[in-house]
């Protein structure tokens, strides 16, 4: 497969997992604000820019000006409107390997972000957040249902499950910063889709143990950070020609990606949840640094640019 494609698909599966995260993590925020009377706007507001890895503006930060810089910013990839636009952008430069009915769900998602926003103006920034989820979910079922489980299929799940480690590590930071109590892990888990899996799996046991547990280390349900990893690593392997020269040898994997994966996933599945969660704002930082790693191992191995895209776009002078 051209690099070019390759790329392109790569970044579609980023993108579109990023929309539907940072949506998540921006409706976790605003909602925690409302139904906490007494925390301070500013305070939370700021903490949750640090976990976006963007900086603080020196004026006064209020919920407006977040939904703004991580909702509605057209110029930023990290962004909700920005990262779908860039998903859009970057299909269009793979229109024959993705199918007509993948394009076109981008396609309108992209045309249907001005209703979107005046969505926002008139019902509120959680309708706009609900339609991204529901657009987000459209887009990843037509491309389960109708693409091939080809090169393209692989770097498109691989893009999707770097972001789905990044951003699942961000939402745990915002509980971290929280203070870590009950109220925001049943919070969370419903951000991630979560609750009514947690409540089978735990019998409605929540406690902080069990939440991380289930983030951290569920091998069944696809969000939690191990799964993530488990879908990269296995993509990875595949991504390697049979009998070619990635494939592991006498001295084990022989690309970086694989290596650094592999490491972060068994640096989890052989810790205990007690352990993890006495070092959990070191875990998710971790976390954090091997998805950028992982991208800038990907891009080198398989792309013409070897640069990871910023979060956060230089200023310009």
């Amino acid at each position: 497969m051209l690099s070019r494609i390759a790329e392109s698909l790569y970044w579609i599966g980023r993108y579109v997992e990023r929309a539907e995260d940072t949506a998540r993590i921006l409706d976790v925020h605003l909602h925690r604000m409302l139904a906490d009377p007494w925390s301070d706007e500013e305070t939370a507001c700021r903490s949750l820019l640090a976990v976006m890895g963007v900086p603080p503006p020196e004026q006064p930060v209020s919920a407006a000006r977040v939904v703004g810089l991580l909702g509605l910013d057209e110029g930023s990839h990290s962004s909700v409107v920005g990262a779908l636009a860039a998903a859009r952008e970057n299909a269009r430069g793979a229109r024959e390997t993705i199918s007509a009915d993948m394009w076109e769900g981008l396609n309108a998602t992209w045309h249907g972000l001005p209703d979107a926003r005046r969505r926002v103006e008139q019902q509120g920034v959680h309708a706009f957040f609900r339609w991204v989820r529901e657009r987000c979910a459209v887009l990843a079922g037509l491309a389960d249902a109708t693409m091939s489980r080809d090169e393209g299929w692989l770097f498109l799940v691989l893009g999707r499950s770097v972001e789905r480690v990044d951003m699942t590590a961000r939402l745990l930071s915002t509980h971290v910063r929280a203070g870590g109590s009950i109220p925001s892990w049943l919070t969370l888990l419903r951000s991630c889709g979560a609750w009514e899996t947690f409540l089978r799996t735990y019998r409605g046991s929540l406690d902080d143990r069990y939440a991380a547990e289930f983030l951290l280390l569920d091998r069944l349900f696809p969000r939690s950070v191990f799964a993530a990893l488990s879908a990269a690593e296995a993509c990875l392997a595949e991504l390697e020609p049979a009998g070619g020269p990635g494939q592991p040898g006498r001295v084990g994997v022989n690309t970086e990606a694989q290596r650094i994966v592999g490491r972060a996933r068994t640096n989890l599945e052989f810790r205990g949840a007690d352990e993890l969660l006495t070092d959990f704002p070191a875990v998710l930082a971790s976390l954090e640094r091997t998805c950028s790693q992982v991208n800038e191992a990907v891009s080198g191995r398989y792309f013409r640019q070897t640069s990871a895209v910023a979060w956060v776009p230089e200023a310009v002078a």
